[in-house]
């Protein structure tokens, strides 16, 4: 089949590796796409939140599926459009993508179908909001209701911390029209972490777990981020919670999303609490996560076009469940000085080859660009991802760094101690010789 795929980032790039390797993939056109994605695939110079353009391109190339990467695409009516041209996309349309693109949308759909999730209030008046958060206990969640690139949370551990949270969001407006509107919720005490199902419509199939480090620093210190890294399998994942969370909160959302009227077809990913009260939803995002998604990927077994073309399609029943590789995988996020604030670009960045030369590790390009000198530059916040995997955890850890300590790139830096929390309880765990 003919694929169009949606995106620029890491998560696109591999999405691109593991699409081209296949069997049911004959070409591959990606739109934007990036120097990486580019080895794999033809590219269009088309951003991904130009729908109508993505569309005509999608209808003039015939091609067979459209993989959608990013949300933004989503959240403007990409797979609507398509299937107004009869073209299959493997992504929920904008009525059903609302699942993320409103953080209101998506608590109150929880409470109408009762999916376990922090008590909350919408608001979008600053007066309104301060007086709820002084009746309630600390610490405090506020979230901008739209999209704002996984960083529109605030984790606020005084009253002072929180009111002055609701002023950048409603006032200042930090995060854009975003911020329109805020959540705020119940802190929930537990271990986080993200779980993936594939639905086509009417059923979902379990598609990995993953646990990624959201602040900027080691020891979870700095700002919210997009992701700093990511690493599978997590010891938390345990099958009782996977199996809770698909039939507490996957089944039943897939199930509701039907009964109003807006199928979801895609990638359903659940942000979940792991709390002492049961699992319980933080958030939903309706397109693979990032980075978890590069995690997932590098350990999947199997055609993956012909099984996004199934959910697509409405026919997950006619496929296996996906397999995954007995290893496990680690991904380093490699940023920008300044990120998540102000990202320095333009640095040069040099040892990719020397990296992805080492055994089981490969380099994907996130927000970089390749200047007419031959460069590669840093053109975003987050600039590289390390990607290895090993027998053990412990092992795709160390191979892991061995890629990062070979990449010159003055200009960036990253965590080092991703999967800090699962090595640890490994270790706790090992007995005595």
């Amino acid at each position: 089949m003919k694929i169009l795929l949606i995106g620029s980032g890491a998560r696109e790039h591999a999405l691109a590796r593991t699409l081209a390797n296949s069997a049911s993939v004959t070409s591959l056109i990606a739109a934007p796409g990036n120097p990486g994605i580019g080895a794999v695939a033809r590219l269009v110079d088309i951003k991904a939140d130009d729908v109508l353009a993505l569309a005509a391109l999608a209808q003039t190339e015939r091609v067979d599926l459209v993989v959608v990467g990013p949300e933004a695409a989503l959240a403007a009516g990409i797979a609507d459009l398509c299937a107004g041209a009869g073209i299959a996309c493997f992504g929920p349309r904008q009525a059903a993508a609302e699942l993320e693109s409103s953080k209101a949308f998506t608590k109150d759909f929880c409470r109408r179908h009762a999916i376990p999730t922090a008590d909350f209030e919408v608001f979008d008046d600053a007066i309104s909001a301060k007086m709820y958060l002084a009746g309630r206990p600390a610490p405090y969640v506020i979230k901008a209701d739209g999209l704002a690139q996984g960083k529109g949370v605030v984790i606020a551990q005084s009253l002072a911390e929180a009111d002055a949270a609701v002023d950048e969001i409603l006032f200042l407006r930090k995060f854009g029209t975003a911020g329109q509107r805020i959540v705020i919720e119940d802190f929930l005490p537990g271990e986080e972490v993200s779980i993936f199902a594939l639905c086509d419509g009417d059923r979902a199939v379990y598609f990995g777990a993953a646990q990624d480090h959201k602040r900027a620093f080691d020891q979870d210190k700095g700002p919210n981020t997009g992701g700093m890294g990511a690493y599978a399998p997590a010891p938390v994942a345990t099958p009782g919670l996977i199996e809770e969370v698909m039939a507490t909160i996957i089944q039943p959302t897939v199930a509701g999303m039907a009964a109003e009227g807006r199928p979801f077809r895609g990638v359903l990913f659940a942000g979940v609490m792991a709390s002492p009260q049961g699992a319980k939803l933080i958030e939903f995002n309706a397109r693979f996560g990032d980075p978890e998604c590069q995690t997932l990927l590098a350990l999947y077994e199997g055609d993956l076009a012909a099984l996004l073309m199934a959910c697509a399609t409405g026919r997950l029943n006619t496929m296996e469940p996906p397999r995954f590789a007995d290893r496990a995988a680690v991904t380093v996020v490699m940023a920008a000085q300044g990120y998540p604030e102000q990202p320095l670009t333009g640095s040069i960045i040099r040892g990719i080859g020397a990296a992805e030369a080492l055994p089981d590790t490969a380099v994907l390009i996130a927000g970089a660009r390749r200047d007419e000198d031959g460069q590669l530059r840093a053109a975003g916040g987050r600039v590289l991802n390390v990607l290895a995997t090993g027998p053990t955890l412990r092992a795709a850890v160390d191979q892991a760094y061995a890629g990062c300590a070979v990449i010159d790139w003055p200009g960036g830096f990253y965590r080092r101690d991703i999967a800090w929390r699962a090595l640890q309880t490994r270790s706790l765990r090992r007995k005595p010789e």
